[in-house]
């Protein structure tokens, strides 16, 4: 991927824009056309200080991505340009080196680095939704996922691979599972308004940085189409007993960087971890420019200090 042109990331199939890595398909209507839009006034301020940061010439620390490099729309990409890291091609060369792949599982072993670089990734090898599931009743104690064969009621069925956002309720319990598919106990996330909200918990170093509260109808609560985004404080979100799920969680999936989507139970108030992303693209297209800028200077300034804090 790193070589190619942005455009040859994505491809048109059957009248949807299919993205090759991860299988993700795009409706090309007008909100995607939206999206494009409010995502390019943002992009217009990265830029900005992206040119900045070359005029000053401060001292930056260096990071190398493996296997690939991140296109502009994640949320990585515009950290590093905000923190001031100046992008190397040569991975032995850099003070941080990234593994940067799309993929639900990987096999990407940890290149050859100079010594003193960090290592950031490599043991997040596999984020599918039976990980997830495993690493989170670990953390916390108890369990999110179900057996579709003995459990009786309303549950979640979907699929294992990453960005598939293609949940559905069904009834338990099943005659037989599908192959492919990961199934969990229906969270009720729901909100005043009609709405669910997903607190995605966007991580640096494994620790809790900021938050996303992200709000859609209720009857497209597996859909990426939020209606509303709010920037949050994790302590704002979560107990302090929560975030210590939410790394130690981090810490079993080897996540050091990305983004993990909390629901919290309206009946029992208890939190779940649905996702884990180590690729996570951001912010969201719905949240308020001002805020995007605030979070992407509140997670830039946490790369700096967790990742190179000689460099700063």
């Amino acid at each position: 991927m790193s070589g190619r042109m942005w455009t040859d990331d994505f491809k048109i199939d059957q009248g949807v824009i299919l993205v090759k890595k991860t299988g993700a398909r795009i409706v090309l209507d007008l909100a995607l056309l939206h999206s494009i839009f409010t995502w390019f006034c943002f992009y217009f301020f990265v830029q900005n200080w992206r040119t900045w940061r070359l005029i000053t010439g401060h001292k930056r620390p260096t990071i190398a991505f493996f296997p690939d490099k991140p296109r502009p729309w994640y949320f990585i990409w515009s950290v590093m340009h905000v923190s001031g890291a100046k992008l190397v091609e040569d991975v032995a060369s850099a003070d941080i080196v990234m593994q940067f792949d799309d993929s639900t599982e990987t096999v990407n072993a940890a290149p050859a680095v100079k010594p003193g670089a960090r290592v950031l990734n490599f043991d997040c090898n596999d984020i599918s939704k039976s990980r997830v599931a495993q690493a989170f009743e670990r953390a916390s104690g108890y369990s999110l996922s179900v057996d579709p064969l003995t459990f009786a009621g309303r549950m979640v069925e979907k699929s294992e691979a990453n960005a598939a956002h293609d949940g559905r309720i069904i009834e338990g319990p099943l005659d037989e599972a599908v192959p492919g598919k990961a199934y969990q106990r229906l969270i009720d996330n729901e909100i005043p308004g009609g709405l669910v909200e997903d607190l995605r918990c966007c991580l640096v170093g494994g620790k809790p940085v900021i938050v996303f509260r992200k709000r859609r109808p209720l009857d497209r609560r597996f859909l990426n189409e939020n209606v509303q985004v709010l920037l949050d404080e994790p302590k704002n979100c979560y107990s302090t007993d929560e975030i210590r799920v939410i790394e130690a969680f981090a810490a079993d999936i080897g996540l050091d960087w990305g983004g993990v989507d909390v629901l919290r139970d309206r009946s029992t108030g208890r939190i779940f971890i649905v996702d884990a992303n180590k690729t996570d693209m951001g912010p969201p297209v719905a949240l308020k420019l001002g805020s995007k800028l605030r979070a992407t200077r509140r997670m830039a300034r946490a790369f700096a200090e967790t990742f190179a804090p000689k460099k700063r």
